[in-house]
């Protein structure tokens, strides 16, 4: 049977720069997105690389259908969690507005992350596997202008490393991917690209999902450092 690689999140940028990594080592992937929308292009995608995979739509903030999806995958070997907001129009206030409310809401995206865990982390436990996560840069430089969103992004910075300190002896790996910059070919990015007259030019600050997916499969494989910053802005 081979292994079996979960990425959560999955988007047309680095979702699937992972999912195609991970493929290309022998690992049948299992992509969760909130839409369907796009699977049967992205199924299609893979299996023309030879990767075998499926696909299931789920808000990971559904913590009902969330776990009884991942009872339906089955054991795993890795999972990469990199779901997040990707409307500007849905920013919270600037850190001196935040107010508790917009804190609660942005640490929505941290709760999945550990009930994900807890479910798969024994048969990750058992094959020695991995749980990689991707947050924001404003986890380790001050960004006042995103606001609640540097309370989660360092929240969810924060459990990835200190998962790595408590599972590196049972031979499991957990390392967080920090992302400075726009990642080419997302949703983002195709967001910012559409408006030049808002949010400026992109030029020199967009990062390469493939290289990114590189360095998470290097970090797997060597297991010499829970996290790697990725900063162009």
């Amino acid at each position: 049977m081979s292994p079996n690689a979960v990425v959560l999140g999955v988007g047309p940028g680095l979702g699937m720069s992972i999912a195609h990594r991970f493929g290309r080592e022998g690992y049948d992937v299992t992509l969760v997105s909130r839409s369907s929308k796009r699977h049967e292009g992205y199924l299609a995608e893979l299996a023309e690389a030879g990767v075998k995979a499926r696909a299931f739509a789920v808000d990971v903030r559904d913590k009902r259908k969330l776990l009884s999806t991942l009872d339906e995958i089955g054991p795993v070997d890795v999972v990469y969690y990199g779901p997040g907001a990707s409307d500007f129009d849905q920013m919270p206030g600037e850190i001196t507005s935040t107010t508790s409310d917009e804190a609660a809401e942005a640490m929505a995206w941290l709760y999945p992350a550990i009930d994900v865990v807890q479910h798969v982390l024994p048969s990750v436990v058992e094959r020695g596997g991995g749980l990689l996560f991707a947050g924001g840069l404003s986890s380790v430089v001050p960004l006042p202008v995103l606001g609640a969103i540097a309370l989660s992004s360092a929240a969810i910075r924060n459990y990835a490393v200190t998962l790595n300190a408590a599972l590196a002896d049972k031979g499991v790996y957990a390392g967080t991917l920090t992302i400075g910059g726009v990642i080419e070919r997302g949703d983002i990015h195709t967001m910012v690209e559409r408006k030049p007259e808002q949010f400026g030019n992109l030029a020199g600050h967009t990062l390469n999902p493939d290289e990114i997916a590189e360095t998470a499969w290097q970090m797997f494989v060597k297991r010499d450092r829970a996290e790697e910053v990725f900063n162009v802005l």
